[in-house]
């Protein structure tokens, strides 16, 4: 099968003010693995990071996750994440989609707890857990428009 014809891996980020969650997918697009958390520094520096990854895993798509407000509003987080993704076009012609993460980092705490990780292991992984969340999410959403259509 050439290169162009193989199925490939999407990328999940979970962005914060600190790090940046990342989470890559299965090549079927079925499931989602936490991969590691990037501590954030300036944009290019936090650009050349994704890219790196980009390069190496051979994403297809990259999937924000949207902080809505619980009312499902748009704040400054909103209008930040929206301000990285133009930013990242510039550097890349891969899709950018977004997906609401509202309670991706609640259910991603509570997973980590019902494995009876550690305060200190949590505080480390817990971003990139929660970017998996929100992977998972659009690729669940992604398999079920595929087999509606």
């Amino acid at each position: 099968m050439s290169r162009a014809h193989a199925a490939r891996s999407w990328m999940g980020l979970d962005l914060g003010t600190k790090t940046i969650g990342v989470a890559v997918s299965d090549r079927l697009l079925s499931s989602a693995s936490p991969l590691h958390t990037i501590r954030r520094e300036k944009f290019s520096k936090d650009a050349e990071a994704l890219l790196q990854i980009i390069e190496s895993r051979d994403i297809a798509a990259i999937i924000l996750g949207l902080p809505r407000n619980m009312d499902g509003s748009e704040g400054p987080r909103c209008q930040s994440t929206r301000a990285f993704a133009r930013n990242l076009t510039r550097l890349t012609d891969l899709p950018i989609g977004y997906w609401d993460e509202r309670l991706s980092t609640v259910a991603a705490e509570r997973a980590l707890l019902e494995a009876d990780t550690s305060r200190k292991r949590r505080a480390e992984v817990i971003d990139h857990v929660a970017a998996g969340y929100i992977l998972q999410g659009a690729l669940d959403r992604a398999r079920h428009i595929r087999t509606v259509a």
